[in-house]
């Protein structure tokens, strides 16, 4: 996954600096966005219908993340994105499927620089697919659920609950963005109002394929979407006192499920190895040393629980972060934030070995999970070096490094067994990316 999403970043540089060295303007936006899209599940639809279950709605929601650069009239930008089903009951299970999205913009503006923008882009990038049909009542304690983790079945491509790194798959997007700047009172910035229209489509046939039926539809669709975010549109500024800048983050997490492990160990199973992983997305705004942004990481642990099961223990978090920079010099920085998120903590147990449909759908109960959602904050200290890639300085090369600590509150309990002390404690991210 690392090598993969290097391959995006370096695809991002390489349209950047192919154009730099002309390029004389330039703008930058962060913007959150959600939408709907459609996708009929055809195959699955008729193994329902032949058991006279009414079929699956086509349609899926979307929630997202994006980043954007314009240098003249040359856009790029990364966008990381959640789709999410309508759930469906199925005798006494719910049905659903999930996926995630991480592309590389590229594009090109059919207006001049101003308040109003239209841009037409393509993307480029890779995902992961979760379907799954499990009962509509989660297990209430570990002890029950361990004894009895057969609850319906779980089916993964490219999974993410082993890590952000196992994301894989060519999917692409096409389409149009419409977007106008809003004045902020008293501010530099503008408030970003976004729609875009387009179609998302995997280009290779059977690519998510599970246990022999195809769920390609669960990653095509024409879509609608709205969002709003912040821009620093150039005209506002005299010189380069703000911007916004993207980068790919990597974490080491200093704390181990050490509760969790011994629970594990007295229920027959085997225990998670070591301390979790990170790997995710960071972007940080500056306007005069306010700095401000957003991070999406997952952290992670995997490993064998039987003979015959794998499992995982994975934590999406989510911040909105604020703060300032204190100290400047050349190229160096240093500067302190605090983040406010949200997080779940999610275990899976699964079993290796599944039949293919239609037998899965009538002989189900294999796989389950436990789900708990909290509130983290979190203080860091950050230090980064910002490299100039053009004679002209349009954009530098970043390398970052944060130190902090993450509180989860309150208490965060999975299936009654407190995890605070895995959710809390000290961090060490390093990153690399880029910098209009």
């Amino acid at each position: 996954m690392v090598q993969r999403l290097l391959l995006l970043f370096s695809l991002l540089l390489f349209g950047t600096g192919i154009q730099a060295q002309q390029f004389l303007v330039n703008r930058s936006s962060v913007y959150a966005f959600t939408g709907t899209s459609g996708a009929n599940l055809s195959q699955f639809n008729e193994l329902l219908k032949e058991r006279g279950i009414l079929p699956i709605q086509n349609k899926y929601n979307t929630f997202g993340l994006g980043y954007q650069a314009r240098l003249n009239d040359f856009i790029f930008g990364f966008e990381l994105s959640y789709h999410q089903s309508r759930p469906a009951d199925i005798e006494a299970n719910r049905f659903q499927y999930r996926t995630s999205r991480a592309l590389v913009n590229l594009g090109y503006s059919l207006t001049e620089e101003g308040k109003f923008q239209l841009i037409h882009y393509l993307s480029l990038g890779m995902g992961n697919l979760n379907v799954q049909l499990l009962p509509s009542e989660q297990s209430k304690s570990l002890a029950a659920f361990l004894k009895d983790p057969g609850q319906g079945f779980i089916l993964r491509e490219n999974n993410i609950q082993n890590g952000t790194r196992y994301y894989g798959d060519f999917l692409t997007e096409i389409g149009f963005q419409l977007s106008y700047d809003f004045p902020i009172p008293n501010r530099k910035e503008a408030l970003e109002v976004i729609v875009k229209a387009g179609y998302s489509f995997s280009p290779f046939e059977d690519s998510w394929k599970l246990n022999g039926l195809s769920f390609d539809n669960a990653q095509a669709g024409a879509f609608f979407r709205v969002g709003t975010g912040i821009s620093l549109p150039d005209r506002n500024f005299f010189y380069k006192d703000a911007t916004i800048g993207i980068t790919l983050i990597r974490g080491f997490h200093f704390s181990e499920p050490e509760k969790f492990n011994t629970y594990l160990r007295e229920q027959g199973y085997l225990a998670f190895e070591g301390s979790p992983s990170q790997l995710g997305l960071r972007i940080l705004g500056e306007t005069d040393g306010l700095l401000y942004g957003m991070d999406v990481f997952n952290v992670s642990q995997k490993g064998r629980a039987s003979t015959t099961q794998s499992h995982s223990l994975n934590s999406l978090r989510i911040y909105a972060n604020a703060g300032m920079k204190f100290f400047e010099y050349k190229n160096w920085g240093i500067g302190a934030l605090g983040g406010l998120g949200y997080g779940n903590l999610r275990y899976s147990l699964l079993q290796d070995v599944k039949p293919d449909f239609p037998t899965l759908l009538d002989e189900r109960n294999f796989d389950g999970y436990l789900r708990k959602s909290g509130i983290f904050i979190k203080p860091e200290l950050l230090l980064e070096y910002g490299l100039p890639m053009t004679k002209r300085k349009m954009f530098d090369l970043v390398f970052s490094t944060t130190a902090g600590y993450e509180v989860a509150f309150p208490g965060f309990k999975l299936g009654g067994l407190s995890m605070n002390s895995y959710q809390s404690g000290p961090f060490v991210t390093v990153g690399v990316g880029i910098r209009p």
